[in-house]
């Protein structure tokens, strides 16, 4: 540590002293073997020195010995000191003193040698003292000093006029000069001009006031290194107050590291805040992603300026029947029918003006059918105005528009029926007053023959009249019935011999054999007169003779049954359906069939009212009538009653769908119409299995020759394309000898085998099903294909 930094912490302590007899040799410690070995030497030089000088100095002189006592008590400590008198006063006394001495107070020698011994411990006691306190300033020096140079900080020590007295080695680091030059120098030349005045008015301050406190409060402090280079710094300055002056020490620290450090750390945490940004604008993508991608609806976003798709949706994608990736691309009029493409322009145009725009059109599938959609269009620009794409949102409203018609249809017949049940009521009115008269002239005995024949002509077509206006009520639903408890298997059986009368010889009729009862809750007579009348329908269909085939059983008819037919109460029913192999019917006479007055035949050879009776007579027993005809290949008619004790049957049905069996297999699914398509699908998918759709025959060869994985072909019967469903699994098996095999079809199974169309053993699935029977045919084909292999 510097001189002045000594002399100013110790000021009692006589700076000669300090400097000149302060010796602390490293091999002479107090207490050390040396030690005392020094102070023996130390006295025998003292002796030896005393006893050469013999004749100069007095026999009782030996006060030169104190010398060698102080010496050996600074060099080595108090303990060396005693340690020496001891020494000092046996040398004297046998080398310096007479040997006739002895000792004695009241002699000279003996009150010398004791006084010596006195003066030599007062001695030894003084001098150790102030060795003490020379070795604790040293300590106390050398601490300040280690912690003076060893400070992390820069460490300025300055007197009252602003001079550095001293700096450790981080101040003279710090600012660019060594110690030397630092010592002497004005405080204010460490900083920048432009911060002398302030820092002057501080320091005047701090020395009127010397307490701790941190230079330029509130300020921007910087120091100036020797190359002028400027750095930002923390000044903490506190007083040290000495006997002779007051020093001020400053503690300067670099604030170049911790800015940047701040700095790192803010830009850190922006980059952080960015990153979290960041993560929660990927999070929303992805959200917004994952709703595009399984979003029911189908979405389009286009290119304006070139007119094409750049993105779909999965479900856009399937409503056309192609992939995603075939979508990107293609120009946004193709999947609009042609007499739609027209009016894009002007549904664009007013996209872009008003933002949106919500119309009803048609698209294409793939296979070139069309389906409704309803569409909204908007347009979205950038900052300049521009129309930079337009997102498309498609609905398919088929099964909508279906409802829709069949509510129609159901509401057109409910006015039908009320229209002609007035009109009956009051047609029989008036053939009431027809046939009585009639009748009261055939009976007038002076009536003339002619008019007799007249009156009786009058009176048949009056009765058949009124045999019309009966079928005209029974359509209105307003004959009156007396339902009961029917069992429709016996039923069927004891009009077998009936309608073999009835119908034409080459009409042979079959009714299929069930074990299980079958009971309806019906009027009897209106049941019976229902049937035959799809008898003699049958029988007017097969011209040339064939087949009709009649059955009872239980089924069910569900949700998804009602929303195809929205006025049948989903529930179990009791199923009598009359079939034929005569010529069929055309879709465009399906949707007129039940209408009455309605017939296809020849003028006077039918009312156009049995269909309509069926129907009457099924919806005011609370119940319903499907049709389902091809043409060329022939009709059923399904009459559903209500069936008895239907909460029982209703329990076991829903016990037998809590327990349809699933499985895990592929199926392939060829079917024309595309809204069942996607029904059958959506059925089978919710089974378990895995499902390759195809729309036609071809299609399904193709996949099956392609795909090893197809389990069971799952087929109607009857498809456009060239290939029915007998002919596609011919075909496939070729190629898959082993191939399990469903058909479906409208017509009940034995109605195709009695009229050839399918072997006896062939699994049928008769259209509408439960997915219940969906379950357990799929289960049988894979069992049977197990059972055959």
């Amino acid at each position: 540590m510097p001189r002045h930094v000594i002399a100013t912490l110790d000021p009692w302590l006589p700076q000669e002293v300090v400097q000149k007899l302060y010796l602390r040799p490293r091999h002479l410690q107090p207490g050390s073997f040396n030690a005392y070995v020094l102070a023996v030497l130390l006295v025998a030089v003292a002796i030896a020195l005393r006893m050469t000088g013999a004749d100069l100095l007095p026999s009782t002189q030996f006060i030169t010995l104190l010398p060698a006592i102080l010496l050996a008590t600074l060099i080595c400590g108090m303990a060396a000191g005693f340690f020496a008198v001891v020494v000092a006063v046996l040398a004297a006394w046998f080398f310096i003193i007479p040997p006739a001495f002895s000792f004695k107070l009241d002699e000279g020698q003996g009150v010398a040698l004791l006084l010596f011994a006195a003066i030599g411990s007062l001695d030894v006691i003084f001098v150790g003292a102030m060795r003490a306190a020379i070795v604790h300033s040293q300590n106390l020096n050398e601490t300040l000093s280690t912690v003076f140079e060893s400070n992390p900080d820069s460490l300025l020590l300055v007197d009252l006029e602003g001079r550095i007295v001293n700096a450790n080695r981080q101040a003279a680091t710090m600012f660019g000069r060594t110690s030397d030059e630092l010592i002497g120098m004005q405080l204010e030349s460490l900083l920048p001009e432009r911060l002398w005045d302030q820092h002057v008015a501080h320091r005047h301050d701090f020395m009127k006031d010397p307490k701790p406190r941190q230079m330029g409060l509130g300020l921007d402090l910087w120091g100036r290194r020797a190359s002028g280079a400027e750095f930002p710094v923390d000044v903490q300055i506190g007083a040290i107050k000495l006997k002779t002056e007051t020093l001020a020490i400053a503690t300067v620290r670099d604030l170049t590291r911790q800015i940047r450090l701040t700095q790192e750390l803010a830009t850190s945490k922006q980059q952080q805040a960015i990153l979290k940004e960041r993560e929660r604008v990927a999070d929303e993508l992805r959200l917004w992603a994952d709703a595009f991608q399984c979003a029911a609806i189908g979405i389009e976003i286009s290119d304006p300026r070139s007119g094409t798709v750049r993105f779909v949706n999965p479900a856009y994608a399937r409503a056309r029947g192609i992939g995603v990736d075939d979508a990107k691309g293609m120009a946004v009029a193709d999947v609009y029918v042609e007499e739609e493409r027209a009016r894009l322009p002007e549904l664009f145009a007013t996209a872009d003006l008003r933002g949106q725009v919500s119309v009803e059109s048609r698209h294409l599938r793939k296979d070139g059918t069309s389906f409704a959609v309803e569409i909204d269009i908007a347009s979205k620009r950038d900052e300049t105005g521009a129309v930079i794409y337009r997102l498309t949102s498609s609905r398919d409203v088929s099964a909508a528009k279906l409802i829709e018609e069949q509510l129609r249809q159901a509401q057109k017949m409910e006015v039908i029926g009320q229209l002609s049940g007035g009109i009956a009521h009051d047609f029989n009115n008036l053939l009431t007053v027809i046939v009585a008269n009639a009748e009261i002239l055939c009976e007038d005995p002076e009536l003339r023959d002619d008019l007799r024949r007249i009156a009786a002509d009058i009176s048949q077509a009056g009765q058949r009249g009124a045999a019309l206006t009966q079928r005209l009520l029974a359509f209105s639903r307003k004959q009156l019935l007396r339902p009961i408890a029917i069992d429709c298997r016996a039923l069927l059986d004891s009009m077998q011999k009936m309608l073999s009368r009835t119908l034409r010889e080459n009409i042979r009729i079959v009714v299929v054999d069930n074990p299980k009862p079958a009971p309806a809750f019906a009027d009897h007579s209106q049941l019976e007169a229902a049937v035959l009348n799809l008898a003699v329908n049958a029988q007017d269909a097969m011209p040339d003779g064939g087949c009709l085939v009649l059955a009872a059983d239980v089924t069910s008819l569900d949700d998804h049954y009602r929303s195809l037919q929205p006025d049948v109460a989903p529930g179990e029913y009791v199923m009598i359906s009359v079939t034929d192999n005569g010529t069929g019917m055309t879709p465009e006479v399906l949707a007129h069939a039940f209408e009455p007055f309605f017939t296809t035949k020849d003028v006077g050879k039918g009312s156009g009212l049995g269909l309509s009776m069926v129907f009457g007579f099924a919806k005011q027993s609370n119940g319903h009538v499907s049709l389902y005809s091809e043409p060329g290949l022939g009709t059923t008619v399904r009459i559903y009653l209500p069936l008895v004790a239907s909460e029982t049957a209703g329990v076991a049905a829903e016990q037998e769908i809590a327990s349809v069996p699933h499985g895990h297999e592929t199926i392939l699914i060829v079917e024309d119409d595309p809204f069942v398509r996607m029904s059958v699908i959506r059925a089978v998918e919710s089974l378990g299995y895995k499902v390759v759709a195809a729309e036609n025959g071809n299609d399904a060869l193709v996949e099956i020759k392609v795909n090893d994985d197809i389990d069971v072909l799952f087929t109607d019967i009857v498809m456009p394309g060239g290939i029915s469903g007998w002919q596609l699994v011919e075909l496939a098996r070729q190629v898959r000898p082993g191939l399990a095999v469903i058909f479906t079809s409208g017509y009940p199974r034995d109605s195709l085998a009695e009229s050839g169309h399918a072997a006896a053993d062939a699994i049928v699935l008769t259209k509408p099903y439960r997915k219940a029977e969906l379950a357990l045919r799929l289960r049988d084909a894979l069992t049977k294909r197990l059972v055959d292999s």
